[in-house]
């Protein structure tokens, strides 16, 4: 059953602490998964959360500890020794091992691998701290069950049984060669199915999806996101078995990808770590930067109405419109540049089939102005039946309306699905043509269409 964190749950939890009652706080906690342990931990203040790690046996609080959100571990490692910190280690898969020590300074995980017991798993450890960050090798898990091609089913068995002790989920055995090359994989179902006699290379299947140490982790998640894979093999530059990458790796790498596309389409610097963890002015530095871009951009509409502003001083009522014209551009490029973020982030779409995509965004782009079109000019419409603010010239300023609506929110959307795909193709994140860069170059040029219209359709009237 799910656990849902109550106020009651946590009233109750607090009570416990507060009378010290082990007993109490114990039975609360003991059927939960370290995952509610970590969530409950970090809704309490830090006395009542080191009470509650207190009590956890040295397996459980390696896998709570795992769970913790960055902020709240920093805090607890504080307050641990480098050997209770080893301890958590050696209970942790070596990819897991590897975040945490990731976050210690570079002396503090000298100091730690020190006091690791298993020599291997340290090893292994300092191996996977080398590789670039964002990258497969980075990752990954030394954990796997391997078998040589050579070997029987028997023997296969026997080692399975063997590496199975140091592995915590097995998904399926990876087949090498005697020089631990990848030749494909054995699923535990084919291995019950035949002969004991049997030998491995005459079953096991050689179609095998791969990526190796160098593949960006994002290209790995999309991966297996693509082939419904629970697992992938990682190999290195020869083709040798290094290690394997895990589904829930994936989760937390395609869900950091969508927080940094959220986060730059929202017109910022995506965060390098929790919010409630980066450094005030770091937060400043990384949301300062595109709001002066921003600024800049909109200052240019200034500038654009400075052209007009014969035309404005004529016809007062076209400043009106203004505010309308622009943010239904804006929106409906805000629009299309989300769906084709998010297209290209999915592999839906790709930078080959631009051309399919213009000819697409450009009859809904039609479509979307020519409804907006027709609303605002009923608008104008409509009003002018109970207002004289538009005066006897109603229908030349619902007509002009209406037209720049068409041409600003075509041109909106276009410019919205274009953008994403130039950025693509100059090796560019196209989350940086975000929501609001779309709307400030739509609010720019909308304002040059708007008045451009008004000046042909108002020619010998208002103007």
């Amino acid at each position: 059953m799910q656990f849902e964190l109550s106020t009651e749950f946590l009233n109750s939890l607090r009570e416990g602490i507060r009378n010290n009652n082990q007993e109490q706080v114990k039975k609360l906690i003991e059927d939960l998964h370290p995952a509610d342990i970590a969530e409950i931990m970090a809704e309490l203040v830090s006395k009542e959360a080191w009470f509650i790690y207190s009590l956890l046996n040295e397996k459980e609080a390696s896998e709570v500890v795992i769970e913790l959100d960055r902020d709240l571990r920093k805090k607890l490692f504080s307050t641990l020794s480098s050997e209770e910190i080893a301890k958590h280690v050696e209970n942790l898969d070596t990819d897991d091992a590897t975040d945490v020590i990731s976050e210690l300074t570079d002396a503090k995980q000298t100091e730690v691998l020190s006091h690791v017991d298993d020599h291997e798993q340290a090893s292994d450890i300092v191996d996977l701290l080398k590789y670039p960050e964002d990258t497969a090798g980075s990752i990954m898990g030394k954990e796997l069950i391997m078998a040589n091609a050579n070997w029987t089913v028997m023997r296969c068995v026997a080692e399975m049984r063997r590496q199975a002790q140091d592995v915590k989920s097995i998904y399926t055995i990876y087949v090498v060669d005697d020089n631990e090359k990848l030749l494909g994989i054995l699923s535990l179902k084919k291995l019950l199915l035949v002969s004991e006699k049997e030998k491995i290379e005459n079953i096991y299947n050689d179609e095998v999806i791969s990526v190796t140490i160098k593949e960006k982790v994002e290209d790995v998640a999309n991966i297996m996101d693509k082939y419904n894979l629970v697992a992938i093999p990682v190999v290195d530059e020869i083709g040798r078995l290094v290690g394997r990458i895990t589904i829930d790796d994936a989760v937390d790498i395609l869900r950091k990808e969508e927080t940094e596309d959220v986060q730059k389409m929202a017109g910022m610097e995506a965060l390098d770590e929790p919010y409630m963890t980066i450094p005030f002015f770091q937060l400043i530095k990384k949301r300062a930067g595109w709001l002066v871009i921003l600024f800049v951009g909109e200052s240019l509409t200034a500038t654009a109405m400075s052209f007009f502003e014969g035309q404005i001083a004529k016809a007062v009522v076209l400043a009106l419109f203004i505010p309308l014209i622009i943010s239904s551009g804006g929106n409906t490029g805000s629009q299309a540049s989300s769906l084709i973020i998010r297209a290209l982030a999915l592999g839906e779409v790709n930078i080959r089939e631009w051309w399919n995509i213009v000819k697409k965004e450009f009859f809904i782009g039609l479509s979307l102005g020519l409804i907006l079109g027709l609303v605002g000019f009923l608008r104008v419409a409509l009003w002018s039946q109970f207002t004289t603010i538009y005066g006897p010239h109603w229908l030349s300023i619902g007509l002009t309306v209406g037209l720049s609506l068409i041409g600003v929110v075509l041109w909106g959307n276009l410019a919205g699905s274009v953008l994403p795909i130039l950025l693509k193709r100059a090796g560019l994140d196209p989350a940086v043509s975000s929501a609001p860069f779309v709307a400030t170059l739509i609010d720019v040029t909308g304002l040059i269409i708007y008045f451009t219209i008004a000046s042909i359709i108002l020619a010998g009237t208002l103007l």
